[in-house]
C-alpha cells in the first residue's frame, strides 16, 4: 500500500485546481435556470415503481417512501483521507456512495476500493481522468467510462451502475453512451463548496443549510477540511430525523435507469 502521507500532497496538488473549476462549473449547471437538462428526482423514481412493495437490490430495511432519507456522496477519491472517512462511516453506521476517479486514485488505492464495497457502500464512477465528457468524442467518452467500470468490477466483483460526470456536465451524447454502457447519471442537490475552504465548521454549516428530504450531498474526501466535517454533519442530520442511505436505496423500490439523470 502506498504511503498515505506521501500520496496526499501529490494527489491534492494535482487535483485541487481542476476540482475548484469543476465544482464551480457544476454548481452553476445544477442551479442555473438556463439549463434544459432533464433530471429525475428520487421521489419520482420511487413513484415510477408503482405499488410494488418488494425490496429492490440494496433496498435494505429503509423505505424512503416513508423515511426522511438523505444520501452522502463523495467525489474524486479514493485518497489517503478515505481510510479515515471509512472509519467514521463505520462508527456512525452510515452508508455512502463513492464516485471514484481512476488515474492516481483507483489505481493507487485499490485496497480502499475493495474496502468501500466490502463495508456496504455504493461504488460508482467519476471517469478515469476527469475529462469533461461534453468536450470529448464518443470513443473518448466510452474510454473514460469503461476503464473505471472494468477496474472497479475487477476489484469488487460488481460493475458500477452509476456515474457522476465531471463538472456535472452532460448532454444527449453522454446520455446515449451511458445508456449503452448500463449507467445512470447522478448529480446532487447539496454542495458544501469544500474545494474553497479547509474550514470544517463552514463545510458543515453549508451542508446543513441546504439539506432537505431526498437530498444528495456532494463532498470531496480529497480536501483537508472535508473528512473532519463528516461526523458533525452526520450527527446534526440524524438529530433532525434524517436516515442516511446510498443513492440506489434513495431511489428504491425504483431503480436507476441507464441514460437517465438523477438529482
Amino acid at each position: 500500500m502506498p504511503s498515505l502521507t506521501s500520496k496526499m500532497t501529490k494527489t491534492g496538488t494535482r487535483l485541487r485546481g481542476a476540482a475548484i473549476l469543476a465544482a464551480a462549473a457544476s454548481l452553476t449547471l445544477a442551479l442555473s435556470g438556463c439549463t434544459k437538462l432533464e433530471t429525475t428526482a428520487p421521489s419520482s423514481a420511487r413513484g415510477a415503481a408503482g405499488g410494488q412493495a418488494r425490496a429492490a437490490a440494496g433496498f435494505g430495511t429503509v423505505d424512503c417512501r416513508r423515511a426522511k432519507c438523505i444520501a452522502l456522496t463523495f467525489d474524486a477519491g479514493p485518497s489517503e483521507n478515505s481510510a479515515r472517512l471509512l472509519d467514521i462511516l463505520k462508527e456512525k453506521q452510515v452508508p455512502a456512495t463513492f464516485f471514484l476517479l481512476g488515474r492516481r486514485h483507483i489505481d493507487t488505492y485499490p485496497e480502499l476500493v475493495r474496502r468501500m464495497a466490502a463495508e456496504g457502500h455504493e461504488v460508482a464512477s467519476h471517469t478515469w481522468t476527469h475529462k469533461i465528457l461534453t468536450d470529448a468524442e464518443p470513443d473518448e467518452i466510452r474510454e473514460e467510462l469503461e476503464r473505471p467500470n472494468k477496474e472497479i468490477a475487477r476489484l469488487t466483483g460488481h460493475r458500477p451502475t452509476l456515474m457522476r460526470p465531471p463538472q456535472g456536465r452532460t448532454d444527449d451524447t453522454v446520455h446515449d453512451i451511458c445508456r449503452e454502457l448500463g449507467l445512470a447519471e447522478v448529480l446532487w442537490s447539496v454542495t458544501a463548496k469544500d474545494y474553497q475552504t479547509d474550514d470544517s465548521d463552514l463545510i458543515t454549516e453549508r451542508v446543513l443549510d441546504q439539506s432537505s428530504r431526498d437530498g444528495i450531498i456532494l463532498l470531496h474526501d480529497i480536501y483537508d477540511g472535508t473528512v473532519p466535517a463528516v461526523p458533525g454533519i452526520i450527527d446534526a442530520l440524524k438529530e433532525r430525523g434524517y436516515v442516511f442511505v446510498t443513492v440506489p436505496q434513495l431511489l428504491a423500490p425504483g431503480k436507476a435507469e441507464p441514460g437517465k439523470v438523477y438529482r
